[in-house]
Formats: C-alpha cells, structure tokens, sequence
C-alpha cells in the first residue's frame, strides 16, 4: 500500500506540474491515465466515484 500511495502522489504532482508548465502533451496524458489507473485502485477510489456522480447528478438537474 505504502508503494502504491507514493506512485499516486508522485503522478499527481508530475500531472499539475505538466498542466502548469504547458499544454497537455502525450506524454503528460500518459502520466495523468497512470495516475488514473493508480487511482482506482486505492481505498480512495469510491469517494472520488461518489463525488463525480454527485457532481454529474447536479449538473444534469440545472436547466437552461
């Protein structure tokens, strides 16, 4: 576990530092499905699922 939460850190700071220092490359969209995949398999993973269909429900609620 202690493996996996310091190649998630890791990937997010290369991921804002990509973000921050240019337009999104390749290679940084490689970093960032990484990160992704790192993600999901942490025991963070279903708060973020919750918070992004959360998000979607109020997004899909407003009306133009």
């Amino acid at each position: 576990m202690a493996v996996s939460i310091s190649v998630v850190l890791l990937l997010s700071v290369l991921a804002v530092i990509f973000l921050r220092s240019s337009g999104l490359k390749v290679s940084h969209a490689l970093v960032c499905l990484l990160l992704g995949f790192y993600l999901a398999s942490t025991s963070i993973a279903p708060t973020i699922h919750s918070g992004l269909t959360a998000t979607a429900d109020i997004v899909g609620s407003l009306r133009p």
